[in-house]
């Protein structure tokens, strides 16, 4: 059942705040990393690079789980479980350019490495929960 990201946190996805992002690996054993996120009405998309450690276990497990901090105070936090709905290369080099924008003021993004295939993982929330 698809959950909302509330209103008071959706400022979270327009500042620099990095998401600690939750999947499963193969063993079952939890993997997280931080990436970059941003909202796409109540869908989170994260930008990654098609064959990576998460990519995989994304595409074997949907189920992921992330948390954002606030930058300006590390006690407020939103935390989501939910599902990645959606795998596209679709725009996803659009998408990490204008990641790069947000979060390291470029317009490319700097650090593509040759063939690398962009991809974006819409995440449908599922469990929300948050402080401060």
């Amino acid at each position: 059942m698809a959950a909302t990201i509330p209103e008071q946190y959706r400022d979270l996805f327009t500042k620099k705040a990095f998401a600690h992002l939750g999947t499963v690996m193969s063993d079952g054993s939890p993997q997280v990393t931080p990436v970059w996120c941003d909202l796409d009405g109540n869908y989170i998309r994260i930008n990654t690079a098609k064959g990576r450690v998460k990519d995989r276990n994304v595409r074997r497990n949907k189920k992921v789980a992330l948390a954002i901090l606030d930058p300006d105070n590390p006690y407020r936090y939103l935390a989501v479980r939910g599902e990645v709905e959606e795998i596209t290369e679709n725009g996803a080099d659009a998408h990490i350019d204008l990641l790069a924008k947000k979060y390291l003021g470029k317009d490319k993004y700097p650090y593509r490495q040759p063939g690398e295939v962009r991809v974006i993982y819409r995440i449908r929330p599922e469990k929300v929960s948050s402080r401060g």
